[in-house]
């Protein structure tokens, strides 16, 4: 099998991924386009951050921006091989990335258990390389963890909500938890892309589930 007949669900093995480069080729915005916020570090003192891979990253953006106690969010790529790719190479599973959200919160006002809790809640972490119709390794269920504390609260809510699915008769999660690498950030146009297009696509197939927030705690 060539590389170009790779199937899209197969992720790319290092040694074959694109060799990308060691600048952005495109602009990257500077601020939110929703609250006017800086989405590229530094960032005020006291707020973390938290990346996700959740399937198409404009409605995950959407539903992010919106909570209570998240400063700021952007779109990007993360979990690959290839420094600083574009969209379309992304789309062509030869970085190995998965598109991914940004979220940085103010731990005061929001916990990070609630934002991995709301993770579980809007998509379908069974699904494997894909979500609903999109499909392809840049739309796989990831959660890459900036420390330790974040490592044990994905590893413990990946375990509950796979306990609970598992008693109501879904697959198992294929939910990938690992540290989090360079984040890349995505093009201007995809940056709080609904907001910009208010009857843009969103796709998110969830399972309907609700996380038990108890059990983080």
């Amino acid at each position: 099998m060539s590389l170009f007949s790779r199937p899209k669900t197969q992720l790319v093995d290092p040694e074959r991924a694109l060799r990308g480069r060691d600048h952005y080729e495109f602009a990257v915005p500077d601020t939110h386009y929703v609250n006017g916020r800086p989405i590229k570090p530094p960032f005020p003192e006291g707020l973390q951050h938290a990346v996700f891979g959740i399937g198409c990253f404009w409605g995950a953006e959407e539903i992010y921006w919106e909570l209570p106690g998240v400063w700021t969010t952007a779109v990007g790529y993360s979990g690959g091989f290839t420094a600083h790719p574009d969209y379309e190479e992304v789309c062509s599973g030869l970085t190995g990335h998965t598109e991914a959200v940004l979220v940085v919160f103010d731990p005061d006002e929001i916990s990070y258990a609630e934002l991995v809790a709301k993770f579980f809640e809007i998509h379908d972490p069974t699904q494997g390389m894909r979500q609903g119709n999109d499909i392809g390794t840049q739309y796989r269920s990831a959660i890459y963890y900036t420390d330790e504390q974040q490592r044990a609260v994905a590893e413990r809510a990946t375990k509950l909500f796979a306990a609970l699915l598992d008693e109501l008769g879904y697959g198992a999660i294929t939910t990938e938890v690992a540290p989090a690498g360079e984040f890349y950030y995505a093009e201007a146009y995809h940056q709080q892309y609904l907001a910009k297009n208010p009857n843009g696509y969103r796709c998110h197939s969830t399972t309907g589930v609700t996380f038990p927030r108890d059990g983080l705690t």
